[in-house]
């Protein structure tokens, strides 16, 4: 395995443990959201309008804004109900090995869990990646399989991509039902901006016609949970279908702003 591929792999484990257990203020500002754990999520990748995948509604309110897009990542997670033994997880596996067999797969097992990854080594202009996890708990097993495309540059090459036949496919042969999805950016602000944080979230939340459902504000942070007729996907669980997070960093002012948007929630630390 190349230097890259090792790189992204590292990478992956840290948004893997960002799936499971968001970054403290992310958690402390959603009230610990957990991704693996979340019900109520409604599984449609987009909205009735597959032309326009979440991701690229997110990316044309933010360059609306001036903002310039330097991360995005796309995740779909899927529970494997069903399976009765760490084995049965491991035959899924080896059914996904015959369908991706020019990936670079890996395997790994811990007192915790069994894991399998696949990273692309064709992937262009993004990362995609497979990871199959299994905890070592009684029977029946506890399984998801998560598939994740992120990237840096957001194009209408990268728009494109999530409408295609391909990608449509990739997620047929991947999961067995319907995923749950996330979809996320994030980008910066020009540094010759000196505007307010909550003045910031307020143009936001009105470019993406969505309502604030709570919102922690603090001297160089602030985040919002809210809701938007943009997105379908929407967590239920006393949230009031809240879909959308918006998370803002100042490093002072004069300083560069970061910006992160989320649907349903935020899975790119900030």
């Amino acid at each position: 395995m190349n230097r890259n591929s090792k790189i992204f792999l590292s990478v992956i484990a840290i948004i893997s443990f960002i799936l499971v257990v968001i970054g403290n203020r992310t958690t402390e500002a959603y009230g610990g959201l957990d991704l693996f754990h979340i019900d109520g999520v409604d599984a449609l990748l987009f909205q009735k309008d597959e032309s326009n995948p979440d991701l690229a509604k997110i990316g044309s309110v933010l360059q609306a804004e001036n903002i310039l897009l330097n991360e995005w990542s796309f995740y779909a997670r899927e529970h494997l109900s069903g399976m009765k033994s760490e084995q049965e997880v491991k035959e899924y596996v080896e059914k996904l090995q015959q369908k991706f067999p020019d990936w670079d797969w890996s395997v790994k097992s811990t007192s915790q869990k069994w894991e399998a990854i696949a990273v692309s080594p064709t992937a262009k202009n993004h990362s995609e990646m497979l990871q199959i996890m299994a905890t070592h708990t009684n029977q029946p097993v506890n399984a998801y399989i998560v598939y994740s495309v992120s990237g840096k540059e957001w194009n209408k090459a990268q728009e494109a991509y999530f409408t295609s036949d391909h990608f449509k496919n990739r997620l047929s042969d991947i999961f067995r039902g319907k995923p749950t999805v996330f979809s996320c950016m994030k980008g910066v602000v020009s540094d010759k901006i000196d505007t307010a944080l909550p003045t910031t979230v307020s143009k936001l939340l009105s470019s993406f016609n969505a309502k604030e459902i709570e919102a922690l504000n603090e001297e160089t942070f602030m985040s919002v949970s809210a809701t938007s007729p943009m997105f379908t996907g929407s967590i239920d669980n006393q949230k009031n279908n809240m879909n959308l997070q918006i998370g803002i960093r100042s490093e002072g002012l004069g300083a560069k702003t970061t910006i992160v948007v989320g649907t349903p929630i935020i899975t790119i630390e900030y």
